[in-house]
């Protein structure tokens, strides 16, 4: 098979990194992750009648009367010592604000305005930023009167607004126009948009068709069991604290999306929160947090499936790989604490065989050993992504698939099935994303499991196709002549 190129386009900065931040920042549960969800359009933060849902901070695009912005929620603000939960929340929300056009300071007009509110005002005014104030949970008249009284704080009129009502917002989205800064005028762009226009004559003569990647970044999931350390690489990734860390389990609560450059690619990079078994999954915000990992996964393109090397692989770290296939996404298995691993060649080899044995169809998966923590070893996994999502694009040329299967159709005869033998005609691949392909025959849906797991064992070997699900179907003709009774 011909050398297969990775299918990547040269990457353009992100329109995002040049908008204007605007931070909601206040005391917990007074509402900042329903306006925010309310300002981006969608559910995109975890919301629950819960104080300190959020911990680490959570980016949007959001349009407000046609200005394009960065929104970010925050952890709530609590007053605690740096090096508790509470305090590296406050660590996190303080880093929101440093780069902010604007801070969007929430109360909650239904509690009235608290010590907390008081301390917090006097404490974001120091932060040297534009502050809007904004009243949530001001519902109908009686709302926007209780709203009045954070006059108190000395941060300007209040904005009575009730998020989940959508009460106020137009305002609200009016005065935050008011308060960004000018919007610069935008660069004549001289690159033809027709430069990275798909080729009329990709794919003739029988060469191998190269898909062109979608626009925007390639997308990454991080994903685990608790504890594993899945943030501590984020951060590590990023080369900066962005993500809440500790020794206590279960940290990550909702999936927090970040970009990530690296040699001209483009990486949207998802940490999500620790799955756990189904059995122990009690409490509902935790079933919100498994939900919200399971999609950021749907929408991923590769997955990183992140063990902790001290304790080899556990059945839930199976259960996540056999999810990670079912979904049909390229996997690359990282094995992270491997500074603290003692016996290196035999903790590695006691891994692969347990994947082998347990997961047929991740055979080959790519693995990587490295420390978050300290960084040694860190450098070898995007590559290693970058490798898995061509292997999971990859497309086989009909002509050169239809010949490996007759040969492999000789090697091993399809097997008697009532009696008669199967007829296997010809195969093609119809997707890539996963590698997909489909068997035509007579009666080739009657085809057993383990002359299925034969081609795709043949499959995955002949055309280079390590650690992918490989899809395989298979389509009947029926036969004229057979007794239509």
């Amino acid at each position: 098979m011909a050398e297969r190129r990775r299918p990547m386009r040269p990457v353009a900065p992100l329109p995002s990194a040049d908008l204007p931040v605007v931070a909601i920042v206040g005391r917990p549960n007074v509402g900042k992750s329903t306006l925010f969800n309310r300002l981006v359009g969608r559910r995109q933060a975890l919301v629950a009648d819960t104080p300190g849902v959020t911990r680490d901070r959570k980016e949007g695009l959001a349009v407000v009367r046609g200005r394009q912005i960065r929104l970010i929620d925050t952890a709530g603000l609590e007053e605690a010592a740096p090096d508790t939960l509470f305090g590296r929340m406050r660590s996190s929300s303080e880093g929101a604000m440093v780069n902010a056009a604007l801070v969007l300071f929430c109360v909650d007009a239904r509690a009235g305005i608290t010590p907390s509110d008081e301390h917090f005002a006097q404490w974001v005014r120091r932060q040297g930023r534009p502050v809007l104030l904004v009243a949530t949970k001001a519902e109908g008249r009686a709302g926007a009167a209780a709203a009045m009284e954070a006059y108190s704080l000395g941060l300007g009129e209040p904005v009575a607004i009730s998020a989940e009502h959508g009460e106020g917002l137009a305002d609200l989205m009016f005065e935050i126009v008011d308060h960004l800064p000018p919007e610069p005028a935008p660069e004549k762009d001289d690159e033809s948009e027709d430069e990275w226009a798909e080729d009329p004559e990709a794919g003739l003569d029988g060469e191998e068709i190269i898909e062109t990647r979608p626009k925007g970044p390639m997308r990454l999931a991080i994903v685990g069991r608790p504890n594993a350390g899945k943030s501590t690489l984020m951060n590590a990734l990023l080369g900066e604290e962005r993500m809440i860390t500790g020794p206590e389990p279960g940290l990550t609560r909702d999936s927090v999306a970040v970009t990530l450059y690296d040699e001209g690619d483009e990486f949207e990079v998802v940490d999500t929160a620790g799955l756990r078994r189904k059995a122990r999954i009690d409490e509902a915000l935790e079933k919100m947090s498994v939900s919200a990992s399971i999609e950021a996964l749907k929408m991923a393109e590769v997955a990183v499936l992140v063990l902790d090397a001290t304790l080899g692989v556990h059945e839930q770290d199976l259960q996540i790989a056999r999810l990670i296939e079912r979904e049909g996404r390229a996997c690359v298995l990282a094995l992270n604490k491997w500074d603290m691993v003692e016996d290196r060649i035999g903790t590695r080899k006691a891994i692969l065989d347990r994947l082998s044995i347990s997961l047929a169809q991740m055979r080959g998966v790519p693995v990587v050993t490295f420390s978050a923590l300290t960084g040694a070893g860190l450098r070898r996994l995007l590559p290693a992504v970058r490798d898995a999502w061509t292997v999971w694009n990859a497309r086989v040329p009909t002509g050169e698939l239809n010949r490996w299967f007759e040969a492999a159709l000789e090697r091993h005869t399809p097997p008697l099935v009532e009696g008669r033998r199967l007829k296997l005609r010809y195969m093609t691949q119809v997707k890539s994303r996963p590698p997909t392909f489909v068997i035509f025959g007579t009666r080739a849906e009657l085809l057993p499991e383990d002359y299925k797991r034969y081609l795709v064992n043949g499959l995955r070997e002949t055309f280079d196709l390590p650690g992918v699900p490989i899809r395989l179907q298979l389509r009947g003709t029926k036969n004229p002549y057979a007794d239509s009774r």
